[in-house]
């Protein structure tokens, strides 16, 4: 029997379902738009290049065409969705790149365009933690007290080492300011974390999840490195083969670090998402359900639950 107190499934850990069923009442369905944004790691304002491995789309993937206005990306992937889940009410989320990177006038006009839509009750932003400024700020302090605003943080890392490979180009210590400024105008903040980094050890990744237990946060995102084409990264592995993770190994760290975290946390994402015809290493990730399947039966079979190493 399943105990654990966030879930109301097999599973063991805090689900997003669960969250947005428990504060809403009703499904939610998140809709990833592009709004073109660029990002300051790429255009020279603190950095140069990129992340070695985002992609082309800036981890828009799955989100709208940017070629098309907010509302029009906003309906097409809800007329979609509301086939299958007719009742659902949506929470808009800018994805691709880092989406507070623009003045603040620009901002206000594209957020404030998706929460107009039908049946929206938040927003949840991705943005990088040297892309907030004090305007910005303010502005997110005034959405948080009209919608369900959550901002997501990357970190990927607390190894300063790691994040100077990946070409991060800013501090742990940045990231850390960032979460206190937005947690004291009690906006939520989701961190996003990668597990399977160039030469990191199962420590450093458990590392990083203690680390972010003991910060004031309220959900985390799990992802497995992908090595994809057209990327820094992708060169990176063609010359250096470092070690990919296996499908067990990645499972018996994500299940550790689980046992971790805090159980209110809320894991918004347990595994990668990548486009497979992008896809180089490792093939296994293609295979979404029948990882976090495998997590399941894995954390049923230790007995273990998220939190149960706290």
């Amino acid at each position: 029997m399943n105990n654990f107190k966030y879930s109301n499934t097999n599973k063991r850990y805090h689900t997003l379902d669960y969250f947005y069923k428990n504060k809403f009442g009703c499904k939610i369905c998140k809709i990833s738009l592009n709004a073109g944004f660029t990002c300051p790691n790429i255009d020279g304002t603190v950095g140069y290049g990129g992340c070695i491995y985002c992609s082309k789309t800036g981890s828009g993937e799955f989100a709208g065409n940017k070629k098309d206005n907010i509302s029009k990306q906003f309906n097409d992937i809800k007329n979609i969705m509301k086939k299958k889940w007719p009742d659902a009410k949506y929470i808009a989320y800018f994805q691709a790149r880092t989406n507070t990177y623009a003045p603040v006038d620009k901002l206000k006009e594209l957020y404030e365009t998706a929460l107009n839509q039908e049946n929206v009750v938040g927003l949840n932003i991705a943005t990088r933690p040297d892309s907030i400024s004090e305007e910005c700020l303010d502005y997110l302090t005034e959405l948080n007290n009209k919608t369900f605003l959550t901002i997501e943080l990357g970190l990927q890392t607390t190894n300063e080492k790691t994040s100077k490979l990946i070409n991060r180009c800013h501090t742990i210590q940045c990231f850390e300011n960032m979460v206190k400024k937005l947690r004291e105008r009690k906006i939520n903040v989701i961190v996003h974390i990668i597990n399977g980094l160039p030469y990191e050890t199962k420590d450093d990744m458990l590392n990083t999840v203690k680390y972010l237990n003991k910060l004031d946060i309220q959900g985390i995102k799990i992802h497995m490195l992908s090595v994809c084409k057209d990327t820094a990264l992708e060169r990176m592995y063609e010359k250096e083969k470092f070690h990919i993770l296996t499908k067990d190994e990645y499972i018996d760290i994500v299940i550790n670090q689980l046992e971790l975290l805090r159980p209110e946390i809320v894991i918004h994402r347990i595994t990668g998402d990548p486009k497979v015809e992008d896809l180089i290493e490792p093939k296994w990730l293609i295979k979404k359900f029948c990882i976090l399947n495998d997590i399941d039966k894995v954390m049923k079979e230790r007995n273990c639950f998220q939190g149960s190493k706290l």
